[in-house]
């Protein structure tokens, strides 16, 4: 009888915690009566206010930063029904599938919040309304990027993931676990789309080597050659798919002890060489891999005619043990472009697009619209790494007049890597606004004539994730749709024997290119800017 008195006492305790529980955080809906205008905009955060956003974005996830008991959002536009969220905490969680229901029926229209909240002695306040605007061009649906620690001496849980950004889905690419540890990086596409991709790993016990997959085929190159040493690094797919341009760079890092961001990056030497798909063959052009001259940050044109890249003078021997070396706050990247002939696989001259001597800044990380109209690329004091100098900002130039200047939407922490929609009406970039120290993915919507709007910071299920998310984003990338190919097909590529070596199918001359035969060739357009 004691045992089921006491199997009702147990039972009544856990029927009252569960109600206790439900009283305490349900969030009915609850009536608002008198109120008095604050006549200001609300705290919310991320902030999602005076911006543009996508028609297939997921839901702006928010945190109202605004003392009080209850909350009280009411988000609408001009066609469908409104919607409602009650709270009795600051997290704003709307609802998936009335969001997309709303922004599919208003293309072009605003987006408004409302906004009250109710103070501990029982009083609301209405803030004015913020308002956004939904784009009429979608973004390419799908987000790939790199998490890495933010400290400098661990390479344990890298890892590549993909995030559908129409909702909260996402999945593990590949993590350096499964195979000791290694480093992997610089995820690149074939024209926005994951069928024809590749991914650099490197590390014992697997080697360096570059993951090439092709419509689900994986193919584990060795990019290394005897004239060669360093593997493939940053790398661009030429728009027909038949090669691949990669830089090949001696990267080292060393450290400040004056300043906030305390670690930096150097690039000793570097140069560009050519990679054959469909001969699986390297091909080595001196005139990009001059020996006084580091080459780096390649990029196509979308018509496949004109590769450009990032280039600036060795002001150090090549055999220098000094790191850092002497004069390395002045190494600054020219902007350059060369033609290319494929069916003739023919270089033409080299022409500065823009140079570090008129612009008093390094020129970094360049890559161009989809429809060809657009350059975006970044600028900082000094170096090869934008993320890692705090004074790294996005510039915008108009390919058919050569006017630049910089996003509206730059703030005073460094902006960096980017990636284009396939639409060329999104871009994507890591940004480290705000603590200066961990790079988030920030998207920006840019009209057809070239004006971008306030960018703002990939959504997330819970709007506090970020206030406890301890690792970095990197190297975003959009995507049409999610990658196929399998992690158990990767890993079996990195753990298989039969690596293809690359074959070199030219020898490297390293043939030296005075900085006045380069900028004799500088574009007319330029000329008369």
């Amino acid at each position: 009888m004691k045992n089921y008195y006491m199997y009702i006492f147990l039972l009544y305790m856990l029927i009252l915690c569960v109600c206790i529980i439900y009283c305490t955080n349900s969030d009915d809906a609850f009536i608002i009566g008198e109120y008095t205008n604050a006549h200001r905009l609300p705290g919310i955060r991320p902030d999602y206010t005076d911006t543009v956003i996508p028609p297939n974005i997921a839901p702006l996830n928010f945190l109202v930063e605004e003392h009080g008991t209850h909350y009280y959002v009411n988000i609408y536009s001009s066609n469908g029904d409104s919607i409602e969220v009650f709270s009795k905490t600051p997290k704003i969680v709307i609802p998936i599938d009335s969001w997309k229901k709303l922004l599919n029926l208003n293309h072009g229209q605003n987006l408004y919040f409302d906004i009250c909240v109710k103070d501990k002695n029982g009083e609301w306040t209405q803030f004015d309304k913020i308002k956004n605007m939904i784009a009429e061009d979608e973004i390419d649906g799908y987000l790939v990027y790199r998490y890495i620690r933010v400290q400098y001496n661990f390479s344990k849980n890298l890892s590549i993931h993909q995030r559908n950004i129409q909702n909260f889905d996402k999945s593990v690419i590949l993590n350096n676990r499964s195979f000791e540890y290694g480093c992997l990086n610089c995820h690149t596409f074939l024209n926005n789309n994951p069928d024809n991709m590749f991914i650099h790993i490197r590390g014992k016990p697997y080697g360096s080597g570059m993951l090439l997959i092709q419509n689900g085929k994986i193919t584990n190159l060795e990019t290394r050659t005897k004239f060669g040493s360093r593997p493939a690094a940053y790398s661009s797919w030429h728009p027909s798919g038949r090669l691949i341009v990669f830089s090949f760079n001696k990267v080292t890092q060393f450290f400040h002890t004056e300043r906030m961001a305390t670690r930096d990056g150097l690039d000793l030497d570097s140069g560009l060489a050519f990679f054959d798909v469909e001969s699986k063959s390297i091909k080595y052009k001196s005139v990009l891999s001059a020996r006084n001259r580091l080459e780096t940050f390649p990029t196509w044109s979308p018509d496949g005619k004109y590769l450009y890249f990032c280039s600036a003078p060795m002001l150090w021997p090549p055999d220098s043990d000094d790191i850092p070396p002497d004069r390395y706050e002045e190494n600054r990247y020219d902007l350059m472009r060369i033609s290319y002939d494929i069916e003739k696989d023919e270089l033409g001259e080299l022409e500065t697009v823009l140079s570090a001597k008129e612009t008093g800044l390094c020129i970094l990380e360049p890559r161009i619209s989809p429809d060809g109209r657009f350059l975006l690329f970044c600028m900082s004091t000094y170096g090869a790494f934008p993320t890692l100098n705090p004074t790294s900002d996005l510039y915008l130039m108009d390919l058919k007049t050569g006017d630049y200047s910089p996003l509206a939407g730059n703030s005073d922490k460094s902006e960096s890597w980017h990636s284009w929609s396939s639409n060329s009406r999104w871009f994507v970039f890591s940004s480290k606004r705000g603590d200066g120290l961990f790079s988030k993915p920030y998207f920006c919507y840019i009209d057809a004539n070239g004006k971008t709007y306030k960018p703002f910071v990939l959504p997330q299920k819970d709007p506090t994730y970020y206030d406890s998310f301890y690792k970095i984003y990197q190297l975003p990338e959009l995507i049409i749709k999610p990658i196929s190919v399998k992690y158990k097909d990767l890993i079996r590529a990195i753990y298989s024997p039969n690596r293809i070596e690359g074959q070199t199918s030219a020898t490297p001359q390293k043939t030296p290119v005075t900085p006045a035969q380069k900028s004799n060739n500088k574009l007319n357009l330029w000329k008369i800017r």
